[in-house]
């Protein structure tokens, strides 16, 4: 079957992202390659010391992408894009999006970013004895309680981004079980909210005067290429304004951005792991057995279809990378030099540089960073008067400041002998080959695969959880993705270089003991 039979006959599946800096639409097709894709530009802003992003801006840039891709198929392949065979919704997992009974937005939606949550989050933990973290749903609703803010007592229900999306295409409050095990803990027993942690936050919610049911409140949960719903003429108006579009396209559970890079990195089985690196970092490993005892540095989340994963997130990714990029950009805009290929040339440079960064420290927190104890951050580059500063090292300390937090956290993967026979990493990091895959190798000392597809990342996830429904009867999520998709896949890994991961350690001792000058620079700056 051809790309354009493909397309006509409804043969294909989309998956639209709403990642932290960019919405993307990717096309897949019979074959599970991509055919076309669409995106659209955002940013987080800081509105009254909150991190958030307008709703508004969401759907105009889930209709941006759309356009963008149904351009592209026409382009291409000279036929529109009047159907598709399923559509599925991803985002940025957890955060707060409150609705009232006719889904009318009752306070602005809060990022996983916010960490602000900190009383809440503890309560919680000690209420339910299981890791509730700062970015979780159910942190920032019970913190809203606790502050007795306005719009609490009107709320009707409680969901994601991702989950408002899927809403507003089909009318269903419904999330994917990945997605909702951000929101609050899942019993991967029953596929479901833990009823015994639910009955407790009811008995919290009814002391303090609110009436509602929290079953009712949170959306109901489904499994990997279950049935949610299907794309109504509303939705189909709202996502391609130009009438193009066809109503009645099958849709699957709306998942977060967590999920759908566990699938596009096959890492869905027990014993693999993905790390994840944007905005934000974070590393999942799919577990074969139970961690010893709670740890506030590790999130218990689930796989798509359920399965218990170990979480160690960052908030801090590469935001300050990036910003530094757009610097450097400028500097070679006025020196009249050519800025095609800028990431890939410094990521280049860095290898240049000297194991230990020549002393160079790079302090990555745009914003708070919980792991390391810090509930709000300053970019700092620091380093001592004998320093080389040259900009090789300046390049590699960026890199290996992106790992340093998420080191932290994965020691204690090595202290509770998690078994992880396959780590893979995605995400436009890793675009540049074998810089950033071999900084991660030595940060967490061990082999990194990255396949061809990793610059692709989530949204090519969720178009295979959308293509997944149609052989989720047949299959198993994990065997799907092995039998099917990833087989023969390209991809390249890289083992650690025991000298580097020595420089690393040495690297990640200095950045833990010089931590309390970002302490200090929260405090006075």
């Amino acid at each position: 079957m051809t790309p354009n039979q493909a397309i006509l006959a409804g043969k294909t599946a989309l998956g639209i992202e709403l990642g932290s800096t960019r919405i993307k639409a990717v096309l897949i097709g019979h074959d599970h390659q991509v055919l076309a894709t669409g995106s659209f530009s955002w940013e987080n802003r800081l509105e009254n010391d909150l991190w958030t992003y307008h709703l508004s801006d969401a759907v105009r840039g889930v209709q941006i992408s759309f356009a963008e891709l149904a351009k592209n198929v026409k382009n291409q392949y000279g036929v529109a894009l009047t159907t598709v065979g399923t559509i599925g919704i991803s985002g940025m997992m957890h955060g707060y999006l409150s609705l009232d009974a006719n889904g009318n937005q009752l306070a602005p939606f809060l990022t996983w970013r916010n960490t602000n949550t900190a009383q809440a989050a503890d309560a919680l933990t000690e209420l339910f004895q299981f890791n509730i973290p700062l970015r979780w749903s159910i942190s920032h609703l019970y913190q809203a309680m606790l502050e007795k803010r306005a719009h609490v007592g009107d709320i009707a229900h409680i969901t994601t981004l991702s989950g408002y999306i899927h809403y507003l295409l089909t009318g269903e409050v419904v999330i994917g079980i990945g997605e909702a095990s951000g929101m609050f803990p899942i019993d991967s027993t029953i596929l479901d909210y833990d009823g015994n942690m639910l009955t407790r936050f009811d008995g919290l919610a009814k002391k303090m005067g609110y009436g509602w049911d929290i079953r009712k409140v949170l959306p109901k949960v489904l499994s990997a290429g279950a049935d949610a719903g299907v794309l109504t003429a509303e939705g189909a108006k709202l996502l391609d304004p130009t009438g193009v579009l066809q109503p009645g396209i099958p849709m699957v559970p709306p998942e977060g951005d967590a999920g759908t890079g566990m699938v596009a990195t096959n890492s869905v089985a027990a014993g693999t792991g993905n790390v994840s690196a944007g905005t934000s970092i974070f590393t999942m490993v799919v577990l074969e057995k139970a961690l010893s005892k709670l740890y506030r540095d590790i999130d218990m989340v689930t796989t798509p279809s359920g399965l218990p994963v170990a979480m160690v997130h960052c908030n801090n990714g590469a935001s300050e990378l990036d910003g530094w990029m757009g610097m450097f950009s400028q500097l070679a805009k006025l020196l009249g030099a050519d800025t095609e290929d800028l990431y890939g040339k410094l990521f280049n440079e860095s290898l240049k540089g000297d194991a230990d960064c020549g002393g160079l420290l790079l302090y990555n927190y745009v914003s708070g960073e919980p792991i390391c104890g810090l509930n709000d951050g300053r970019p700092l580059l620091v380093r001592p008067k004998d320093s080389k500063l040259s900009l090789a090292n300046f390049m590699r300390s960026q890199i290996y400041g992106v790992w340093a937090s998420l080191a932290v956290g994965m020691q204690i993967f090595t202290d509770e002998k998690v078994n992880v026979r396959r780590l893979t990493g995605h995400g436009g990091l890793f675009k540049t080959p074998g810089v950033a895959q071999r900084y991660l190798a030595a940060a967490v000392n061990s082999a990194v695969t990255v396949m061809k597809t990793a610059g692709e990342g989530g949204p090519y996830g969720m178009a295979l959880l959308a293509a997944y429904r149609s052989v989720r009867e047949q299959m198993p999520l994990e065997d799907f993705l092995e039998k099917e998709v990833f087989a023969g896949a390209e991809s390249t890994t890289l083992q650690p270089e025991q000298s580097e991961v020595a420089a690393f350690a040495d690297y990640l001792a200095r950045y833990q003991k010089a931590l309390a000058l970002e302490h200090c620079a929260v405090e006075t700056v």
